[in-house]
């Protein structure tokens, strides 16, 4: 892979730090409360090179939730050929690190507390995060279908089945309980009985890809960060 010349370095760089600034203020101050010059001062940038790089708070704010789809998405791309298994394992593990963290939640429930009164900041939310999301995990899971390995009519709701069974019960809690963030082995318990729904509903070859997701499984906990 060629290194990036210093100059778009430092542009990805700051890219990087204005995103991060950015997220931290929408989790603390809402969407609608989240100010450009508040974003630029933690960023450490004048206003004018905050808008040089994302032109509104919209944009910045898409920007946000497009960075951490592709995250979780990556785990699809299939680099290495590890085949339909690995890849769910790894996209569980993405999906929940990103998801559960708690300036990701706290984004989450103060869009929410807002939707009814701006309801353009939860069509923003659900338009730039999670169907975003849902539009890959339906590709992937297409081209799945399209190679033999799973059967379904719909994919929307196969993607939605998925999505929903391996981390819908830990997230609602930890939405509506700060406190209540599940560990690593209750992550490892809901993935691993999730996945294991899905394949027995939705495999073509289940008995062969329960065997590779038990092996999985029993590796433990896949440790924060490291899901390859």
């Amino acid at each position: 892979m060629t290194a990036l010349p210093p100059r778009a370095r430092n542009k990805q760089l700051k890219e990087r730090r204005i995103l991060a600034s950015a997220l931290k203020v929408f989790a603390d101050q809402g969407y609608s409360g989240t100010s450009m010059d508040a974003i630029a001062a933690l960023a450490g940038v004048s206003k004018p090179t905050l808008y040089q790089y994302f032109g509104s708070k919209e944009q910045l704010f898409s920007a946000i939730m497009v960075e951490q789809r592709d995250t979780m998405l990556g785990a699809f791309e299939e680099p290495d050929g590890l085949g339909l298994v690995p890849e769910l394992w790894a996209f569980s593990w993405h999906y929940a690190d990103t998801v559960l963290r708690p300036d990701f939640l706290s984004l989450a429930r103060l869009t929410i507390g807002e939707a009814q009164r701006f309801p353009e900041i939860g069509r923003a939310y659900q338009s730039a995060g999670p169907e975003r999301v849902l539009r890959g995990m339906m590709a992937y899971l297409s081209a799945k279908r399209a190679e033999g390995r799973l059967a379904f009519d719909d994919a929307e709701l196969a993607a939605e089945d998925l999505w929903g069974l391996i981390l819908s019960a830990p997230r609602n809690r930890a939405l509506h309980d700060a406190a209540n963030l599940p560990g690593r082995a209750d992550l490892h318990r809901f993935i691993t009985n999730g996945l294991r729904v899905f394949l027995k509903a939705y495999s073509t070859d289940p008995g062969q890809d329960l065997a590779q997701l038990q092996a999985l499984a029993a590796e433990g906990p896949t440790p924060r960060g490291h899901h390859d």
